[in-house]
């Protein structure tokens, strides 16, 4: 199977060719040829397995075929949950569209708004956008969303899960309902399901890997260790293992600052990289550890959605995730495009139920180790679970409080 097979017109291919790519990922092959055939669809699709290309390339060959405006409108809408996202398939966009004529940009808040502002009002063909931004330019009347051909959003589940729900019904009010809408996802959980019922007309469902399954190249590890100890372990596992290129997973924004400060007073070089964060540092940081001056990125899950690190080797559950489904796409950080890779989790009695919880997901049990000198005290095994807060997406209506996307007020993009 070739990209030119797919039905992609040769300055796509070509594109392709300059980025390096031969052969299309499953992804690719079931969902190319399914939009190119103008049909909407719902995909479900691993981080890592070439989905951001899956409807990238189709759209900008439907696109360079349509109509020519003077004027160019937005006619394709890429919203994402995340603004390393928005970025991430800003540059596919810009990359796969070098030999046509499709102007694009990308608009999301924390930075100055007027650079963006002067972009869209010369005129751009594919906008790539966080929700929060692209209201905000909307109710300013920079731009309008009336000639909109193409409505993607990319790692829906993700933006339920942050509250945007809200904003992408506004969305859909503002786009034409004669529209071809593409919704992609990690997991197809009841609310993506719901959801997608709700947008999509007669889709076609895509689905290059089994729900929920993680990446079969990825080994994975279960440390048990005291709740205190765990600095002291992460930090020897990094020093010992001479561990380049670690993303490292806390649950809270203070935990992922203080490991980071913690780690670089033992030498290693490490940056947090959370919400809390401006989108400069954020930036800063990622870029250090795209090239090696930073070894070690803590993240919290939000922030680390949509991270594109090619060939990471290691990846550390510092704390393991209340949301199973949340870990698989921690450790789908590694093990991407084929590479091996590594997923560490270290776990202390508290986290035992959330450990049930993935374990129960993933329909295997982990291979659970101790390391000499970080023995779990009687104290830590004894110790009472995290309770009433392991959960599984799409929870049941008597716990309307777990539905995330019901209850939590959006982060602004």
């Amino acid at each position: 199977m070739t990209f030119k097979s797919l039905g992609l017109s040769d300055a796509i291919v070509k594109a392709v060719d300059k980025k390096g790519y031969t052969t299309p990922s499953p992804i690719q092959e079931k969902a190319i040829p399914v939009i190119i055939d103008r049909k909407d669809v719902l995909a479900s699709a691993q981080t890592g397995t070439g989905k951001t290309a899956g409807f990238t390339l189709p759209m900008l060959h439907v696109l360079a075929l349509g109509s020519k405006w003077k004027r160019r409108p937005i006619r394709a809408l890429v919203l994402t949950p995340t603004r390393e996202l928005a970025a991430q398939v800003y540059d596919n966009v810009r990359a796969y569209s070098e030999f046509i004529d499709i102007r694009s940009t990308v608009i999301f808040g924390g930075v100055n708004q007027k650079p963006q502002i002067s972009t869209l009002r010369s005129g751009v063909d594919i906008l790539v956008a966080t929700p929060g931004r692209l209201l905000d330019l909307h109710s300013q009347k920079v731009l309008s969303l009336g000639k909109i051909e193409f409505l993607v959003l990319d790692e829906a589940d993700r933006m339920l899960d942050m509250g945007f729900l809200r904003d992408i019904k506004k969305v859909l009010e503002l786009v034409p309902e004669k529209r071809q809408t593409l919704l992609f996802s990690a997991t197809f959980s009841k609310d993506i399901k719901s959801f997608a019922s709700s947008i999509l007309t007669n889709p076609v469902t895509v689905e290059a890997t089994p729900e929920n399954t993680t990446a079969e190249k990825v080994q994975q590890k279960i440390y048990r260790v005291d709740k205190g100890k765990k600095a002291s372990l992460i930090i020897k596992l990094i020093s010992d293992g001479k561990w380049n290129q670690v993303l490292v997973f806390t649950r809270t924004k203070h935990g992922a600052n203080r490991l980071a400060e913690k780690m670089n007073k033992k030498g290693i070089s490490a940056a947090a990289i959370h919400g809390n964060k401006s989108q400069n540092a954020r930036t800063k940081a990622l870029a250090g550890f795209k090239t090696n001056k930073v070894r070690v990125l803590v993240a919290t899950d939000i922030a680390a959605r949509g991270l594109d690190i090619p060939l990471l080797p290691h990846v550390v559950n510092y704390e393991l995730p209340n949301i199973a489904e949340d870990y698989v796409h921690r450790i789908g950080r590694t093990g991407r495009a084929g590479a091996s890779g590594e997923a560490i989790s270290l776990v202390c009695g508290e986290e035992r139920e959330y450990l049930k919880s993935i374990e129960r997901l993933l329909q295997e049990s982990l291979p659970v180790e101790t390391i000499i000198g970080f023995e779990p005290s009687k104290e830590d095994i004894e110790s009472k679970p995290i309770i009433g807060k392991a959960q599984k997406r799409g929870g049941s209506p008597k716990n309307k409080s777990n539905n995330r996307n019901r209850s939590r007020k959006p982060r602004r993009g």
